[in-house]
Order: C-alpha cells, then structure tokens, then sequence
C-alpha cells in the first residue's frame, strides 16, 4: 500500500508539471528588433507586451532597441531577429531587391507628418532653402523614412544641405545643441518640451514632400525563414499588434504608462498623438500608394527599376484582420 501511495505521490507531483510544461511550450518567442523603440507609433509590440495582450494570443516577445532602420533590416536579415519595426518602406525595398531574406509583414506608419526638422534658435537657417552645401542635415540610419525624406528634400525641395546620420532623436539633439550637425530630425514627443522652451525651431516637417503625404512610409518587415518556419506564431503576432494598437487609442492606461516609461507628462503625449500620430497613420492593414513608394523608391535611387508585381506579390505577406 506504502509503494501505491509513494506512486500516486509522485504522478501527483509529475501531472501538475506536465500541464505546466504544456502550458509554458504554447507560449511561442519572437524576438523583434525596434529602430527608435521608444517612439509611440512603435510601442505596440513593447506597451502591448507589457500590457499582456501577446501572452493572450501564447506569444512572448524579445523586444531589443536598435540605433534606427539599417541596423534593424540587418538584424533582420541575419536572423538574429525575426521581426523588425520602425523601418522605412523604401530600405526594405532596396534590401529584398538585392536578394536579402525579408518580406513586408505589414505596413506600420502611413504619411510623414510625424517627422520634423529643426535648428537652434539661434540659427540663421529659417526654412531648408536657407540651408547650404556647408550646412549638414540629420537623418537616422540608411534604409529610414528619415534617410527617405531627407533625400526627398534634396531632390523634390532643392535642399543643399549634406545628409548626415546621426542615429535616434536624443543623441541627434545633443549633437544640434553642440553645433555638431545644423539640422536635426526629430519623431514627438521627443523634442516637443524643447520647442516650447524656445531652445530649438522647427524648420521643415515629412509632410511637406508632396509624394509622401499619404504613403505608406514605414512597416513591419519579417525574415523570409522566420515566415516559412513560423508562419502561426508571426499571424498572432499580427492579431496581437493589432489588437495592441487598438487599445493604445481607446484606454488612457496606455497613455499613462507611456508617459511613465519615457519620463514625458501625459498631456503634452495626448497633444502629440491628436496632432502627429492619429490612429489611421498607425493602420497595419494595406500598404497604401504602393504603386507610388515603388517610383519614389526609383527617384530616390533606393532601387535601380520597379519591382514587378510578381516581385511585390512576393515581398508583401501581409495576413489579412482577423474578422
């Protein structure tokens, strides 16, 4: 009887570690590198997590920060990471048509009135005609919407200022400030608290390139093995994300505990969702003026020729709402 007891003792103690273990192995990882993470328009993936929203849908997140897009494409196409955000449309473009194993999971930003450039105010340069050869002009890595625009104001706007990278808004700030760079770039709220402390002004925005304005600029971009291999866990990844963005504009915790993350009071991060980041910029279901990203990407030299549709029916995965 002694053994029997011993026996049902320990499959009591094995069941209840089996259904963990059953439990703990549904619970797909994905790890997703973030250019400029602590951006709003790419806190779904972070907020969302911290929010509990993947765990419902058995995913856990590794969120890593990366310097802006080229840094995050690379990430990408080694594998290191499986997801990326936060990169421009055209890098992705540029990369898939050179052979690279990524894929568009879905579009991520539409248009470009995040975006805004900006001098000291005690800058001479009032507006990015003022701006010379011996001027410099920020952006954050190759393969940006930031790289895509300030090439845009080169060759749209007749911009003569020389395109510098400088990697995310904070050190891009502190290198405007010590007269390192002549025009920096910046995503709100960052940069926001300055201009109304009269420290910086703005001189050009992303809105101001016609052709951007209602484009698709910046999206979700997947490694090719990744989407073969793990195709169930990235489409609730996709259902999550959405589900994320959703709650980031109907639940004023989401506000609260961005505000806390980034150290930025909650009204002045209202004031820059009502006025740079309305809800339909952060739509993730078309990739809107396609036909157009893929000529600016040929202008801006991003890509040598179109990409065929065949191409673009190849490159673009991304899984349709779930209803």
């Amino acid at each position: 009887m002694k053994s029997l007891k011993s026996i049902a003792g320990v499959l009591g103690l094995v069941v209840p570690l089996a259904l963990g273990m059953t439990v703990a192995s549904a619970q797909d990882q994905l790890k997703v590198a973030i250019g400029q993470i602590n951006n709003w328009e790419n806190q779904p993936p972070t907020l969302g997590q911290d929010a509990g929203i993947f765990k419902k849908h058995n995913l856990v997140l590794e969120n890593v920060g990366t310097q802006g897009a080229g840094e995050t494409i690379q990430a990408v196409i080694s594998g290191s990471a499986d997801i990326g955000a936060g990169v421009g449309a055209a890098g992705v473009m540029r990369a898939y048509s050179k052979g690279a194993p990524v894929r568009i999971l879905a579009p991520a930003f539409t248009g470009t009135g995040d975006l805004f450039w900006y001098v000291r105010s005690d800058s001479k340069i009032q507006s990015l005609k003022d701006a010379t050869a011996d001027n410099t002009i920020a952006y954050s890595t190759n393969g940006s919407s930031s790289n895509n625009l300030v090439v845009a104001f080169t060759t749209e706007l007749g911009s003569k200022a020389k395109p510098t990278a400088t990697g995310g808004p904070p050190g891009t700030l502190t290198a405007v400030m010590s007269g390192q760079v002549d025009i920096g770039w910046s995503a709100p709220p960052f940069g926001l608290q300055e201009i109304k402390d009269g420290k910086i002004r703005i001189v050009a925005r992303g809105s101001d390139v016609p052709s951007l304005r209602g484009q698709t600029v910046r999206v979700l971009l997947v490694n090719a093995d990744a989407w073969k291999n793990k195709r169930d866990a990235i489409v609730r990844f996709m259902e999550a994300y959405r589900e994320a963005v959703d709650w980031m504009y109907s639940d004023p915790k989401a506000v609260e505990m961005y505000s806390a993350k980034i150290k930025r009071p909650v009204e002045m991060l209202k004031e820059s969702m009502a006025k740079f980041q309305p809800k339909e910029a952060l739509q993730s279901d078309e990739f809107k003026d396609l036909d157009g990203a893929v000529a600016d990407a040929v202008k801006l030299k991003f890509l040598d020729k179109p990409l065929t549709k065949e191409q673009l029916a190849d490159l673009i995965v991304t899984p349709p709402r779930k209803k």
